[in-house]
């Protein structure tokens, strides 16, 4: 059993399927995720539209769904006799998951494939996935200490979205000429995959563009939109005057490419735009309530994964009460059009990329290695 509760799992979901079922075509694979993962064969046996949140504010709304969700899926897996099951990302959603299939499934496996962000916040939750999963696999190298020290059976798989934009960057020239943009400046506006995110982000970032525009001559604007999201995305910016640019998966590497530079929600897009050499401000607001957990929580100083691979500010974060229009502009101000400023991030990305394991071999690969080894004891 994979289980996905959100775009980015549904993404790692899909590539784990294609190379389990390559590595093992006699196994039969059922679960949950989103239309990458269908892609690959899965019928997803509940609708994870409404499990893609961050917050606690989200969560209670989520909650019911979620619960009615993981009683579901160990359900089936007692059912159906599983072996053993992949629980990808969402960390809340995992674990009332995993609790629910030990109690139903008792002799089931089971695995974690993206491990909570222990080196960020909540140390401790590194033994608490070690009492309940029989391994984990990483996306990152430098996570698989905190697990080992645990207790729990750890492998860096790599992130694959890092892994395949590295292999596959360029396309920016044949971006420009499909959507006229020519010699203009182009901004990459990012602003974020979750809807609570776009509902809160979308807001400060065209502020902070309207801000800058009239210094950046012909300036235009290229919207990264994740599957599923659409609708959200597009409805945000309907009446914005920018008239942006709005670019699905299979164009997204293109318009990295392209881009001069990016203003962006904090998560893994950042070091997208790092890999395409294209400097970056990153901006993040939520709700109220869901700041004052994450200021109790969190225990880096720095919002971007190409900062805290580093540890170090190599990339402006704009976080919450700072994520706004007056201080955000001028930054953005100086990636389009200082020399210097574009200078200093760009030098700065080839040591956050690689403690962020951009190469290698593919994740989808490394993780369904880890996984067979450890359903047959190898």
């Amino acid at each position: 059993m994979v289980c996905a509760a959100e775009p980015s799992g549904d993404a790692l979901g899909a590539a784990l399927i294609e190379h389990l079922k390559s590595k093992a075509p006699e196994m039969t694979i059922s679960g949950c995720g989103g239309p990458a993962m269908a892609a690959q064969g899965l019928d997803s046996l509940i609708d994870i539209e409404d499990l893609s949140v961050i917050g606690p504010v989200d969560a209670l709304r989520a909650l019911p769904a979620a619960l009615k969700g993981a009683a579901l899926l160990a359900d089936v897996a007692a059912a159906e006799e599983t072996d053993a099951a992949v629980l990808i990302d969402s960390w809340a959603f995992s674990k009332m998951v995993a609790k629910r299939m030990r109690k139903r499934a008792p002799g089931m496996k089971l695995f974690k494939y993206v491990a909570p962000q222990v080196w960020a916040s909540r140390p401790k939750r590194a033994e608490t996935l070690a009492d309940l999963f029989d391994g984990v696999v990483t996306l990152f190298d430098f996570e698989v200490p905190w697990f080992e020290r645990a207790g729990a059976p750890t492998v860096g798989a790599g992130h694959p979205g890092f892994q395949k934009l590295t292999a596959e960057r360029g396309g920016g020239d044949g971006f420009r000429a499909r959507h006229d943009v020519g010699d203009a400046p182009l901004l990459i506006l990012a602003p974020g995959s979750r809807r609570s995110e776009i509902k809160w982000m979308a807001e400060p970032f065209m502020r902070t563009v309207d801000m800058v525009a009239p210094g950046v001559p012909g300036l235009r604007i290229a919207i990264p939109v994740a599957p599923g999201r659409e609708t959200a995305v597009k409805d945000a910016f309907a009446e914005w005057r920018h008239g942006p640019i709005f670019v699905g998966a299979e164009e997204k590497a293109a318009a990295f490419d392209a881009a001069d530079a990016g203003l962006i929600a904090s998560g893994t897009v950042s070091t997208e735009l790092a890999i395409c050499r294209t400097p970056m401000v990153v901006g993040y607001r939520a709700g109220w309530l869901t700041a004052a957990w994450a200021k109790s929580v969190v225990t880096t100083p720095y919002a971007s994964l190409v900062n805290i691979a580093v540890d170090r500010e190599i990339v402006p974060d704009f976080i919450q009460e700072r994520c706004a229009p007056d201080l955000m502009a001028p930054a953005l101000a100086a990636v389009l059009t200082d020399p210097a400023a574009r200078e200093a991030q760009l030098s700065a990305f080839p040591a956050s990329l690689e403690r962020l394991g951009a190469g290698g071999a593919p994740a989808g690969e490394r993780a369904a290695d880890a996984i067979l080894a450890w359903i047959t004891d190898r």
